[in-house]
């Protein structure tokens, strides 16, 4: 489910899961945070992540386990993961990165965006809720106005669009992402480490009041969300309730 490959001290880490478009699932997640971790110890300097095909990351997999009790553990687990390994992380996003996939790029440290990629996180749409780090990483990186379009108008940003507001640091393939992996694994490791800590020291780690955490379980559990997912297998428009 993880293609690897290394070019001196820069590890590429694609997703390939190319049937479902690279959506997330338990094992997916824990696989990916796997190879971070592996990757770490074997030594890279930067880590490249893609996806395979010609979407970097649909999101969640919603026919599959994502309902299911763990998914979200698995999932935040492995974005953490991202956010705290010692090396930079670079997204390669070659495709729409919606959902978990936006929250992929939102853990990388630098982002380099395909012409034809695109981002969102549609969960009020679904019936469901991120959680307080997506939502305060989103604003640390393209700033609270457009993460309130993207989030409460469950809005898609563009590659031109995320280039504009600073998401996206380069527009380019995966061949951009991994020249400048190589060029950035010849500066100071050491150096970059403390850069990373202090550029994700953004607020992203603070806890969730009881109230936020009350909120977001609410969400999972509802009707709604039970509506959207029946809406999805129907092919219609949910009736969404409050509920």
């Amino acid at each position: 489910m993880i293609g690897t490959s290394r070019d001196g001290h820069v590890v590429t880490l694609e997703l390939q899961r190319q049937d479902r478009r690279n959506a997330l699932n338990a094992e997916l997640c824990i696989a990916l945070r796997e190879a971070l971790e592996k990757a770490v110890a074997d030594g890279a300097r930067v880590v490249v992540l893609t996806g395979q095909g010609t979407a970097f990351c649909a999101g969640a997999d919603l026919s599959g386990d994502v309902y299911a009790e763990g998914f979200t553990d698995h999932l935040l687990a492995m974005l953490h993961t991202i956010d705290a390994i010692p090396v930079p992380v670079i997204a390669a996003i070659n495709g729409p990165a919606v959902g978990a996939g936006t929250q992929l790029a939102l853990a990388s440290d630098l982002r380099v965006v395909a012409p034809e990629a695109s981002f969102g996180i549609p969960a009020a749409k679904l019936g469901i809720a991120v959680d307080k780090w997506t939502v305060h990483r989103l604003v640390s990186l393209i700033g609270g106005g457009p993460a309130r379009t993207m989030l409460l108008g469950a809005e898609m940003l563009s590659a031109e669009e995320a280039f504009a507001r600073g998401l996206a640091n380069k527009i380019g393939d995966i061949g951009t992402a991994q020249k400048w992996a190589r060029s950035i694994a010849e500066l100071a490791p050491l150096s970059l480490r403390h850069l990373k800590l202090v550029f994700n020291d953004d607020g992203t780690r603070e806890p969730q009041t009881e109230e936020q955490l009350a909120a977001m379980f609410a969400a999972w559990g509802s009707e709604d969300a039970q509506e959207a997912r029946a809406a999805r297998l129907e092919n219609r428009e949910p009736d969404f309730r409050g509920r």
